[in-house]
């Protein structure tokens, strides 16, 4: 009697150990796996049931747009004379830091309640790359933001303490684990986490993506299937089939320049197991990171190198897949065929159902209406987001203020993530400003597509890997256009990654409109961002606007880069003031406007005033402004703008 007691307490207490969870011993939680999250893109699509990603950020609570500037928001309370920027319970890791803002102030990490703080640097070393284990790669700063991916875990709590007097712009990343065996951080690291620590930063600092160099786990054993094809207007080719279960490990296509140009003809398309809408259906342009008409992003996992567009995100599937390149026929349009070749890397590996998502890349491009966010993705049911490729154009002339708008992130009904702005969100910083984000720049996960101030317009790519963000019902990710509101005018495109276990309810189809690149046809030139050369003897000096001074008879020329070739309307804004001088405008050997004075008693801004007719070419492209000194003391043209409005088509 006893024994069979014994033994159906031991059955009732196996069963309770394996049912219920607050009994079960927890997965302990691997350092190793979570920095080979950084660098093996097979894991991306691993489902992180239970796990979300959260943020802290310097956004600005009432809605405004003082996320930082200020520093009200950029701290959670003060103690002493410290600020607690976060204070993170249960388990978890920090998986991302980033600021524009760093400081020499230290910054001060204490764990699971503990009194002194385990690690202590100074703030600017988490991004510098000289500190171990912020390594460069896995930690930097370029397109003027600072950023740190180093993970960062804690087994009961985490407080993160800035000991200076004030802190800025602020974005800290962090996941919750509640159900892993999590070990706080200590800095004491084994010889295998050193190694890939190493690792990681090898392969970031290098970047040579390739198929091979990401064949493991389950995207080990690839095999490749070549296609040359060429291409008709009005066609659609598949370049791979597969009846079985598997997983598409890259893609890699090669067309030389076709896919380059104003009009984005070439969709590529593919479809998983027979399902009705297909899981990526967009401009091959769009999703090789193109910036409006040429190639632009060469990171870890996508982007372009020479002629070769490459893809190397995982796309598992259950029964089917199919490929396909459709070439869209316009009406109006004279169309070459084109020539093709592509690389297909695959594995028989089919899909794991209870583990893994599908890989679905979400295609849009619109004009969202005043007061509306721009939609990245909206979608219900299981999964994970992973990318961001953003083409963003404002449709007002001037400065790109339309970036000022922040990302926010609602995940299974609570909003879990609110940033500082557009370039934060894809770890840069300071638009408009000179080596910052003033330029196409690619990283291995982050980086800017384009920035023209006179084309209005910029773009952008980020990849989450070990921060993707889990969702076990829905999620809604978009983004703002504006400072404020939602009020400046955009034309926005942009491919939304992610793993699920839905398929898509349905897609945009790029008709001949949305497929067209968009040309503004009034530009604007700002000082700081100016291409200056000067003639012998002249000077120039760029504070409020450009001040060109001259003792005598001085030539400034200004590069007027980036605008489409075409005959112009060119207007001038500048400042009248007592040292004003005389200036004339040329282009080349041609006068456009004779000589004018800038001199007057009272300071003076002469906003927009007509210059003249000018016409750019690639020969053309700039005009030159002749300086003479006006007087004892009219020694200086100080030049706020200039204007070109486009005459005719």
């Amino acid at each position: 009697m006893k024994r069979a007691l014994y033994l159906s307490i031991l059955a009732i207490t196996f069963i309770v150990l394996n049912i219920h969870p607050a009994f079960s011993q927890k997965t302990p939680y691997s350092y190793i796996e979570e920095l080979d999250n950084l660098i093996r893109p097979d894991l991306l699509p691993s489902y992180r049931t239970g796990e979300y990603i959260e943020q802290i950020s310097s956004y600005d609570r009432t809605g405004k747009n003082d996320d930082g500037f200020g520093g009200a928001y950029s701290f959670i309370r003060k103690e002493g004379n410290h600020l607690v920027i976060a204070d993170f319970k249960g388990s978890g890791v920090v998986n991302r830091i980033w600021t524009p803002t760093p400081t020499d102030d230290t910054l001060s990490f204490y764990f699971d309640g503990e009194k002194e703080a385990r690690l202590r640097i100074r703030f600017s070393d988490l991004f510098s790359g000289h500190v171990f284990p912020f390594v460069k790669g896995i930690s930097g700063n370029e397109v003027g933001g600072y950023f740190t991916y180093l993970p960062i875990p804690y087994k009961k709590s985490l407080k993160i303490v800035f000991e200076g007097e004030k802190i800025l712009f602020l974005q800290i990343q962090n996941r919750q684990i509640p159900d892993r065996k999590v070990e706080s951080y200590t800095g004491n690291f084994s010889p295998i986490e050193k190694a890939k620590i190493e690792e990681l930063s090898k392969i970031y600092t290098d970047m040579a993506p390739s198929a091979n160099g990401f064949a493991k786990g389950k995207s080990a054993g690839i095999q490749a299937i070549e296609k040359t094809f060429v291409i008709n207007p009005g066609e659609e080719l598949d370049f791979y089939k597969a009846n079985k279960g598997g997983r598409i490990v890259g893609l890699e296509v090669d067309a030389g320049t076709s896919f380059e140009g104003m009009e984005k003809d070439i969709i590529f398309s593919a479809k998983w197991d027979d399902e009705k809408v297909e899981a990526v259906y967009a401009p091959v342009a769009d999703y090789f990171g193109y910036a409006y008409g040429k190639k632009a992003m060469r990171g870890l996992l996508m982007g372009s190198k020479g002629n070769l567009n490459y893809s190397y995100m995982p796309m598992p599937f259950d029964r089917s897949a199919e490929l396909k390149m459709i070439y869209k026929k316009r009406g109006n349009l004279e169309q070459a065929p084109i020539s093709i070749k592509t690389k297909v890397y695959y594995t028989d590996e089919a899909r794991d159902k209870k583990n893994e998502g599908k890989f679905y890349a979400v295609w849009r491009r619109e004009k969202p209406e005043t007061g509306k966010y721009y939609e990245f993705l909206k979608t219900n049911g299981k999964g994970h987001y992973v990318g961001t490729i953003h083409l963003a154009q404002g449709l007002r002339p001037g400065m790109t203020l339309f970036f000022e708008g922040d990302d926010v992130t609602h995940i299974d009904g609570k909003q879990r993530l609110h940033g500082t702005g557009s370039e934060d969100y894809y770890n840069g910083g300071w638009y408009a400003l000179l080596d910052r984000w003033d330029r196409g720049i690619s990283l291995p996960i982050h980086g800017s597509l384009d920035y023209s101030l006179p084309m209005g317009r910029t773009g952008a790519y980020r990849f989450f890997m070990t921060d993707k963000m889990p969702f076990e019902k829905e999620i809604d990710h978009v983004i703002e256009h504006g400072p404020e509101g939602n009020e400046f005018p955009v034309d926005y495109t942009s491919i939304a990654m992610y793993y699920g276990a839905q398929p898509l309810p349905s897609k945009i189809e790029p008709t001949d409109e949305l497929r067209q690149v968009y040309l503004p046809t009034v530009h604007e030139y700002f000082p700081q961002l100016m291409e200056v050369t000067l003639g012998v003897g002249a000077e120039v000096k760029q504070d409020r606007g450009l001040r060109m001074r001259s003792d005598g008879h001085h030539t400034v020329r200004v590069m007027l880069n980036d605008v489409p070739e075409g005959e112009y309307k060119l207007s001038i804004s500048y400042f009248e003031k007592d040292n004003g001088a005389e200036f004339a405008i040329w282009q080349r050997q041609k006068l456009i406007s004779d000589w004018k004075s800038s001199n007057a008693a009272q300071e003076k801004l002469n906003e927009k005033v007509a210059m003249g007719t000018i016409k750019i070419t690639k020969q053309t492209n700039s005009i030159t402004f002749h300086v003479r000194k006006l007087g004892e003391k009219g020694n200086e043209f100080e030049l706020d703008r200039i204007f070109l409005e486009k005459i005719g088509d």
